[in-house]
């Protein structure tokens, strides 16, 4: 998960609609907050704090790598379960959700946060208390919102809300780097819910006023260029794949990508060669370009795309090919679409009406989240913080503070919004 906010002026006027007179989803809002139910709520979340972090600790020492989310996932089945949601199930790729009825004529919304951390198989993930810190692998980005949601129905619940609109409550695989977004995808183009989502909350650990409300966009290649190889004495002269991977790394260097939409590019893997004194015969590099604009992602993949040949043919002019020439092949690992929630959906502008009736500055921004798939289709879908305040994301030291007073009314805003979308009495 990556979440970037938006530059000052675009916040300032994506906020503009805070200075407008009441509207319909302030007033929805705001008498939701007022009620008594949901004072009834927030003290359901507040005797659920001691319960809440240790079903973190649970969470976050069942290692999820990509593709291998299964434990974790069966574990958070259960809890899911243990809550009385009904059509509890696991599907094909591996999401685990489970439906709380409503009382009929609503919308289907998906409330979700992800099973996957980035860390491989055999990483400790055992969690480490240091004062009001909790330290482990994965514990922050995404494990940390799971629990959250299963608060969330427990306070639903124990304050009597009934809701017009069905909510599917899920732990979905696949959302971090090779995941490609696969659990969110398969969701929405192949699952039994895909054509009656009306709405998609995806959680992220953070603070709540945060509205993901852009999806950024992402293409990545691993390009492998061979060749015949060779001793780097006895056969001097011959073409190497290396130099035409440099040729093309050094044109790619070369693209000026736009500054808005923001828009780039990274070489972030390098590989092959079997020893100094050899000249290769595979060579490979794993590229990422991102942008927050459709059009400027596909004119930097076309250009990135043609720029593959000349490198290739400049190293067979360059070299001797008598032994062989040298050849690429570009192969696409990772295709995140872009997508945006208009501010005037009924999902942001409740969002945002929530965030501001709890007294947080709602600030707007893009990131690349499973919201990225919705948000592609025209299904209103938006990502907000879970609540907690977490550090070093996706590194061994990753992390996150307890403050019970504040995470709880962090987390109250999670839970209002949801609610206020759908049409809690």
């Amino acid at each position: 998960m990556r979440i970037t906010l938006l530059a000052a002026t675009a916040a300032i006027a994506l906020a503009a609609p805070a200075a407008q007179a009441a509207t319909v989803e302030d007033k929805a809002a705001a008498t939701l907050l007022g009620g008594a139910k949901f004072a009834k709520a927030k003290a359901s979340l507040k005797g659920d704090y001691d319960k809440i972090i240790q079903d973190i600790i649970t969470l976050t020492e069942i290692e999820a790598p990509p593709f291998k989310e299964d434990a974790r996932g069966a574990a958070y089945m259960a809890m899911l379960k243990a809550e009385g949601l009904t059509d509890v199930e696991r599907d094909e790729v591996g999401n685990v959700m489970g439906l709380r009825k409503g009382t009929g004529g609503g919308p289907l919304i998906v409330v979700t946060a992800h099973l996957d951390t980035v860390f491989p198989g055999g990483t400790n993930v055992k969690v480490r208390r240091e004062g009001n810190g909790l330290y482990a692998p994965g514990i922050g980005d995404d494990t940390s919102s799971l629990p959250v949601l299963l608060a969330f129905i427990r306070a639903m619940n124990r304050a009597g809300y009934t809701t017009k609109a069905d909510i599917l409550f899920m732990g979905n695989v696949g959302e971090e780097g090779p995941g490609d977004l696969r659990g969110s995808r398969y969701l929405f183009q192949k699952g039994k819910y895909k054509d009656a989502i009306k709405y998609f909350i995806s959680f992220e650990p953070g603070q709540p006023g945060r509205i993901t409300n852009a999806g950024t966009g992402s293409r990545r290649y691993k390009v492998t260029f061979n060749g015949p190889g060779g001793h780097s004495m006895g056969d001097f002269g011959i073409v190497s794949p290396a130099f035409a991977m440099a040729k093309a790394m050094v044109e790619f260097g070369k693209i000026k990508a736009p500054a808005e939409p923001k828009t780039v590019y990274n070489v972030g893997i390098l590989e092959g060669g079997t020893s100094v004194n050899s000249i290769p015969f595979a060579t490979a590099m794993t590229i990422d370009m991102r942008s927050n604009g459709k059009p400027e992602l596909d004119a930097e993949e076309k250009q990135f795309l043609a720029l593959l040949q000349p490198a290739v043919d400049a190293e067979n002019a360059a070299r001797s090919t008598a032994k062989g020439k040298i050849s690429y092949d570009a192969k696409l690992i990772g295709d995140r679409p872009v997508g945006t929630t208009p501010l005037d959906a009924r999902i942001i502008k409740i969002a945002t009406a929530v965030a501001k009736g709890s007294g947080v500055t709602p600030k707007y921004g893009a990131g690349s989240t499973d919201s990225n798939i919705p948000m592609s289709m025209g299904v209103e879908a938006v990502t907000l913080g879970s609540g907690f305040d977490t550090f070093r994301a996706h590194s061994l030291e990753e992390g996150m503070k307890m403050n019970p007073p504040e995470d709880l009314k962090n987390m109250a805003v999670g839970l209002a919004t949801v609610l206020t979308l759908a049409e809690a009495r």
